[in-house]
């Protein structure tokens, strides 16, 4: 399947299976700290470098946006990401979610600066199919260190509620350089990855 072609590509196992655990344990394990530091109130629910729970797609789930290591992912896999759709990218951010049981996402498109998106399934127990709306309906499914990149502002695309007890999905979001949506500005308009949002336009 040719993005080209299509908008959009299945790639496998662009990750091994020791990096996805790694990613997941990581990930559960800053959920945990995130819920234990905001109990004993040393952080509140508007300090988001942390990670959070307020989500407005998905609330009550934990969420961390620009977070250094998938932003750092964001760097590492632009050049496969290049290879495979033919396109000069430009990073804009990393976004995380550690989905729970019942959890779903609406349909929707992307804003600009996620021109070109990614999921990453990180891990989970159970697969968790994203549908995308190109020509048709095209149900993905996607295992532990597969990718879907996709023009996410030209696809609708949502998941039906989980069924599973977790899944841990990060999305890496791009712009297309020579593209008609790219404004010029890199890193979401952050100086400099890895940064929380709040840190927009500074």
């Amino acid at each position: 399947m040719s993005f080209k072609e299509n908008g959009f590509a299945i790639l496998r196992n662009v990750l091994s299976e020791e990096m996805c655990d790694f990613f997941s344990e990581y990930m559960c394990n800053k959920s945990q700290v995130v819920k234990t530091m905001r109990d004993y109130e040393f952080i509140n629910k508007f300090n988001g470098e942390y990670g959070y729970f307020e989500d407005e797609q998905v609330p009550n789930t934990f969420s961390i946006y620009g977070d250094i290591m998938t932003d750092m992912l964001l760097v590492k896999m632009k050049s496969l990401l290049e290879q495979q759709t033919g396109l000069k990218l430009q990073e804009q951010y990393s976004y995380l979610r550690v989905y729970k049981k019942g959890d779903d996402l609406k349909k929707h498109k992307d804003r600009p600066q996620c021109e070109i998106s990614t999921t990453l399934n990180l891990g989970g127990d159970k697969i968790w199919p994203i549908f995308l709306e190109s020509k048709v309906v095209n149900k993905v499914e996607l295992a532990p260190g597969d990718l879907l990149i996709y023009r996410g502002c030209d696809f609708a695309h949502w998941r039906e509620p989980f069924e599973g007890e977790i899944c841990i999905q990060t999305f890496l979001h791009y712009s297309d350089v020579n593209g008609p949506i790219y404004d010029g500005k890199k890193f979401d308009h952050r100086p400099h990855l890895g940064l929380p949002a709040w840190f927009k336009g500074r």
